[in-house]
C-alpha cells in the first residue's frame, strides 16, 4: 500500500505506522504476547519519547483489515498505542471492533486527550506527564474523573524533583483509590535501583516497573 499524504475518502480508515507481535513489557498484562497496533501522529514531544519514529509517515488502512490482521496472529491480547492513538478520531472505532473480536484490548494515551468516550471494555493505561518530561501543561486532568479500576496510571520518572512531584500528585488526588498505579523510571535519567529505593522509602502506594521489552530485546524495532 503506497502512503498517501491526504486523508483518503473511507470513513473507517487509521493512518498505521506498525502491527507487530511481541511481549507486552508494561502494565498488568506484562509478559502476554500480545498484537501491537501503532497509529501513526502525536501532538506532544516528550524528551523520552522512544518512539518518534511514529510521528509521521505511515500507511492508510480500513478498520476491518486492521482487525483481521490482529486476529491472525492467534492470541488474545491487543495493545492499541503511537505516537498518541486518540489523536485519530476513528480509534474509537477500532477499539469497540477489537473489544466485539472478543480480545483483551488495552489502550495507551499520553493522558493529554479525552478518554471517556473510550470503550469501556478497554483498559485505558493513561500517562501522567511529569515536569521533566516537557509536557507537563498537557495533563487533560479531567481524565482522572472517569477513570475505573479497569484502568491504569502510569509516570515516567526523570529525576528526583520529577519524583517528588509525582508523589505528590498520588497522595494528593489519591490515585490508588482510582485505579493501579506504575512508576517507570526514565531509561537513561533515572537509575531503577534508585527509583524503587525512594518508592519503598516513602511507602508509596504504586507499583514500579521496568520495561520487560527493554531489558530482552533493547531497542530492537518491532519487539
Amino acid at each position: 500500500m503506497s502512503i498517501s499524504p491526504a486523508e483518503p475518502a473511507s470513513a473507517e480508515r487509521l493512518r498505521i505506522t506498525e502491527i507487530f507481535l511481541s511481549l507486552q513489557g508494561e502494565a498488568r498484562d506484562a509478559g502476554w504476547p500480545t498484537v501491537f497496533v501503532r497509529l501513526t501522529g502525536c501532538p506532544l514531544r516528550c524528551r523520552y519519547c522512544d518512539t518518534a519514529y511514529a510521528f509521521h509517515g505511515g500507511q492508510w488502512q480500513d478498520i476491518a483489515d486492521i482487525v483481521a490482521q490482529v486476529r491472525a496472529f492467534g492470541v488474545r491480547h491487543v495493545c492499541v498505542t503511537g505516537g498518541e492513538p486518540l489523536a485519530q478520531k476513528r480509534c474509537l472505532l477500532l477499539l469497540r471492533q477489537l473489544c466485539d473480536a472478543g480480545l483483551v484490548v488495552s489502550l495507551e494515551t499520553s493522558g493529554a486527550i479525552d478518554v471517556s468516550q473510550v470503550d469501556p471494555r478497554v483498559s485505558r493505561v493513561v500517562d501522567i506527564k511529569t515536569p521533566d518530561s516537557g509536557e507537563v501543561d498537557r495533563n487533560l486532568w479531567s481524565n482522572l474523573e472517569v477513570l475505573t479500576a479497569h484502568d491504569q496510571l502510569k509516570f515516567v520518572i526523570c529525576s528526583r524533583a520529577d519524583y517528588e512531584w509525582a508523589r505528590d500528585v498520588v497522595r494528593e488526588r489519591a490515585l490508588d483509590g482510582i485505579c493501579q498505579v506504575w512508576f517507570s523510571p526514565s531509561k537513561t535519567q533515572v537509575d531503577a535501583t534508585t527509583l524503587a529505593d525512594w518508592i519503598v522509602a516513602d511507602r508509596l502506594p504504586v507499583r514500579f516497573q521496568m520495561q520487560l521489552h527493554k531489558l530482552l530485546w533493547d531497542d530492537e524495532p518491532g519487539r
